[in-house]
């Protein structure tokens, strides 16, 4: 089976997407389930993980719904207000819907030391005892806090969302690689292979460009901890949905049929609990 492990839903509105920047005028529109499901068929993708792109309740309630009505939509990773104290009730009252996987909150918003504060700690423990991972959003420069987080939380799968956005506009791969090596020494991380493109030069990167940044996360998690992820819409900026699913399936055909197995979908379906 195979999954696309990161992608997005959303109505566009300028004031709840400001992120949306005049570069990215594409993707200011709105992109629904009816939208990617013509994508996912085109290439033979069989299911998918919507992942939270505004940090409201309001959000997460809204695709949860999308999951109860549409098929292909597998799970959800979800917002939560995970420094607020009354979260595990809220949390127990979610997670009566099966199609709620994971929580994120975007921590690449914020200040490197805010993965230190206690309420923010205290949510994260939360999420485990009631089967919920959490994706793990950060910019390579905030690693370091990162594997500290990671290691505050030895019992909570958390998912690395798009390799951590190293700097492959600049041709960097320092300190990034040597980071991501020692955050996948940690076992319950994964990682997910998207997010390069728009990472890029979106208009001039190639797949040989992008080669060395996915050979490190290949040696450093292995297919089993490595899930594909497209990123949809916000990778439109760069690429469409069939030219990165065919980059990905390019570079892993010299694996074999099982490693290729496990980063197209075992790997998410594992982590995430998924359905068949």
């Amino acid at each position: 089976m195979k999954i696309d492990a990161h992608h997005h839903f959303w109505r566009y509105s300028e004031s709840e997407y400001g992120w949306i920047t005049d570069t990215m005028a594409q993707i200011r529109r709105d992109f629904l389930p009816e939208h990617l499901a013509g994508e996912i068929r085109e290439v033979g993708v069989d299911g998918v993980v919507s992942v939270q792109a505004r940090q409201t309740l309001a959000e997460t309630r809204w695709l949860l719904e999308f999951g109860e009505h549409n098929p292909f939509v597998r799970g959800v990773v979800g917002w939560v207000p995970l420094t607020d104290p009354a979260v595990g009730d809220l949390l127990g009252e979610l997670v009566a819907n099966r199609a709620l996987r994971g929580v994120r909150h975007v921590l690449q918003g914020e200040p490197s030391d805010y993965m230190a504060r206690k309420d923010f700690n205290r949510g994260l423990e939360r999420l485990a005892p009631v089967g919920l991972t959490y994706d793990l959003l950060v910019l390579e420069h905030q690693l370091p806090e990162a594997i500290a987080l990671v290691d505050r939380h030895p019992d909570l799968p958390m998912i690395l969302d798009h390799i951590a956005k190293p700097r492959i506009r600049d041709r960097e791969i320092e300190p990034w690689a040597r980071r991501i090596r020692e955050l996948a020494r940690r076992p319950h991380v994964t990682c997910k292979l998207s997010g390069l493109v728009t990472e890029a030069n979106v208009q001039t990167w190639t797949a040989d460009g992008l080669f060395p940044y996915f050979q490190v996360v290949l040696e450093a998690f292995g297919p089993k901890r490595l899930m594909f992820g497209t990123d949809w819409p916000v990778c439109l900026v760069a690429s469409s949905y069939r030219r990165w699913y065919e980059t990905v399936t390019d570079w892993i055909s010299r694996l074999s049929p099982g490693e290729r197995a496990d980063i197209m979908g075992g790997t998410a379906l594992r982590t995430y609990s998924l359905p068949l």
